[in-house]
């Protein structure tokens, strides 16, 4: 049998894993304060897809009907949720707040309410300040720059719950404990500032992996916090804490096993197919198999899970990365953030879904959230996180002062049919998807036209193509599900990590502060104004920025219209193959101080030559 190591890196990693309570729920909560205390659901079409802790304390659970709920609880509140807009506005705002705190940047989104924090290079810098003879008075500076931002705590003791309750810790300076206490109290420090500064509780939890850290977070919700204590392996031939906590997890509980693979590992353990939920949503399994279960079948090891597993599509060394997560083992990396997603997804489910004129009309409803999707995710500044359109229409995003962080290459359609019907009236129930994939259009990104008229077009000219490939039948196909996605993001010029090069743009509008103080200007020979220039009155200018210092004698001026610049960009946004060299949209123009000429920067050299010419002549 094989066996799991433990990690040997020599400081361990400190991760926290953030999940907001009821997070759909507490949206509707923050906008709303009244709503906070009463049963409050959220519901998609006829399904309560979420409900706050007031509600599920009611009786109430997910993929509820609305009617059954409302019967359980007559006094309940039932918000619309199928616009998620809302949802995703909020999730962008918490994650921005989070970020804040995070000085490695690693920090990495899953879905709208979950998030985990690398918080190893703080803890090991506060770390190091600690006095060992007076660890019940620390401070815990959350800055490298100012000593005094921080917060006074006790280095002696963990912040909120543990597992197991009662640990037996080495030695009272042990280091995986007191960095653990570090990682606990800031952990605390945090989700306090988020309620608040933002009115959203969160649930976290504090370990050494993503994985675990994941996993103990769900022991004390909510509102809560648990911190995974050592010892973490096995010594002494006695489990270690990892082990007696992960075991008593069903396997599909854990995180990277998804339903599929539980189900594979639920029929290799049973010797037979796991029976599941046969409701009209698709439910989980009827029967619970355990990580101890499978971790301790006689058979388990890499290679025979390597062979149950795989097939199809399937990662290349499942085996191996599911043996380790059945150990406590995740080496994975917390994901530095991402200025925009690698893609961009929308689906819908249906009981019966057969017709063209149907088909259409939902085609139509994802191309309009799809695009709706992109102008809020992959359109805006350079820290791909503004909220500035909170409150307008979706069609309206402002440009102000933005711009498309990527564009995505590749549209891909995708369908679940149903399996046909049984001789004896029964359907084989069937989770497979099939997908299609294309060059996503150049017009998606022309702003000046309206989302539902793109939505339109794109349908007509080439989702109804994607979809004839998938299904070259007219008629017969019966689909349960329809995903629309955008993906293979090529970011544009810009200042983050991941971008494709620098925004040259952007460093030109910034240059202006920084060189204001060694800028020479000779305020005797102020430039005369051209009649139309209205350079000084008009309020458009006052963000507009001089690319270069003014040369000495004073008789350049520089000019820029950031509207002209932005209807410029976005008319050759359109050419995926020159849309992104920013620099080349942005040409900055320059009056002449003698003739009051606008003139390109590149030519204006040329330009001055000529006067000092004509002056040597005169």
């Amino acid at each position: 049998m094989g066996t799991a190591k433990a990690s040997t890196s020599v400081v361990p990693r400190l991760l926290l894993h953030f999940d907001y309570d009821c997070f759909y729920a507490a949206v509707f909560e923050a906008k709303n304060p009244s709503l906070r205390g009463i049963p409050l659901a959220i519901r998609q079409k006829q399904i309560i897809v979420t409900a706050n802790y007031e509600a599920r304390r009611r009786g109430l659970y997910k993929l509820q009907l609305v009617q059954d709920a409302k019967r359980i609880c007559p006094d309940l509140v039932i918000e619309l949720g199928e616009d998620i807009s809302k949802f995703r506005d909020a999730s962008k705002e918490l994650y921005s707040f989070i970020k804040s705190f995070s000085w490695n940047n690693k920090v990495e989104r899953l879905g709208f309410d979950e998030i985990w924090l690398d918080v190893s290079d703080i803890v090991s810098y506060n770390r190091e300040l600690l006095n060992k003879h007076d660890l019940e008075h620390s401070f815990f500076q959350t800055s490298r720059d100012d000593p005094t931002l921080g917060f006074a705590f006790d280095a002696t003791q963990i912040a909120g719950h543990t597992y197991p309750n009662v640990y037996d810790s080495t030695s009272e300076t042990d280091e995986l404990t007191l960095r653990l206490r570090l990682g606990s109290h800031l952990a605390l420090h945090i989700r306090h500032e988020l309620e608040i500064q933002k009115g959203y509780t969160s649930t976290v939890g504090i370990a050494t992996s993503k994985l675990l850290s994941k996993l103990v977070g769900n022991l004390n919700k909510p509102k809560g916090q648990t911190t995974l204590m050592p010892p973490y392996w096995t010594q002494d031939g006695e489990a270690g804490n990892v082990t007696t906590f992960i075991d008593g997890h069903d396997i599909g509980k854990i995180p990277g096993v998804g339903f599929k693979l539980s189900q594979k590992l639920r029929e290799f353990c049973l010797q037979r197919p796991a029976a599941i939920d046969e409701g009209l949503i698709y439910g989980g399994t009827k029967e619970h198999v355990t990580v101890a279960d499978v971790r301790k079948h006689p058979d388990i090891n890499p290679e025979m899970l390597e062979k149950v597993l795989s097939g199809p599509g399937s990662a290349h060394g499942i085996g191996q990365k599911i043996f380790d997560l059945l150990h406590g083992r995740d080496d994975t990396e917390v994901s530095s953030a991402r200025v925009v997603p690698r893609q961009i997804s929308i689906e819908d489910s249906y009981i019966r879904l057969d017709t063209m004129p149907e088909l259409l009309k939902e085609l139509d409803a994802l191309a309009r959230s799809l695009l709706n999707r992109m102008r809020i995710d992959l359109f805006g500044s350079d820290d791909g996180f503004d909220s500035d359109h909170s409150g307008q229409a979706e069609d309206a995003v402002s440009t102000a002062g933005k711009k498309w962080l990527a564009h995505p290459k590749t549209i891909r359609l995708t369908t679940r049919p149903r399996m046909p019907l049984q001789p004896d009236g029964t359907r084989v129930r069937s989770f497979k998807r099939i997908s299609h994939s294309a060059p996503l259009p150049n017009f998606v990104f022309n702003l000046n036209d309206s989302v539902d008229a793109m939505a339109d077009k794109l349908v007509r000219e080439t989702l109804v193509s994607m979809f004839r490939k998938l299904h070259p039948e007219k008629a017969g196909w019966n689909l349960s599900l329809v995903n629309l996605a955008v993906t293979n993001m090529a970011e544009t010029a810009g200042d983050s990590k991941t971008a494709s090069g620098r925004d040259i743009s952007g460093m030109f509008k910034r240059q202006d502060e920084v060189l204001k103080d060694f800028r020479v200007t000779d305020l005797s020979e102020a430039p005369p104004e051209s009649n139309n220039s209205g350079h000084q009155e008009d309020p458009a200018w006052d963000d507009v920025s001089d690319v270069s210092p003014a040369p000495a004698n004073g008789i350049l001026q520089t000019r820029k219209n950031s509207n002209e610049a932005h209807k410029t960009l976005f008319e050759d946004e359109d050419d995926e193959e020159t849309g992104w060299d920013e620099d080349e949209h942005d040409e900055m123009d320059e009056l002449c101080g003698e003739c009051g000429i606008r003139l390109p920067t590149f030519a204006i050299g040329a330009h001055q030559r000529f006067h000092q010419q004509a002056a040597i002549s005169s």
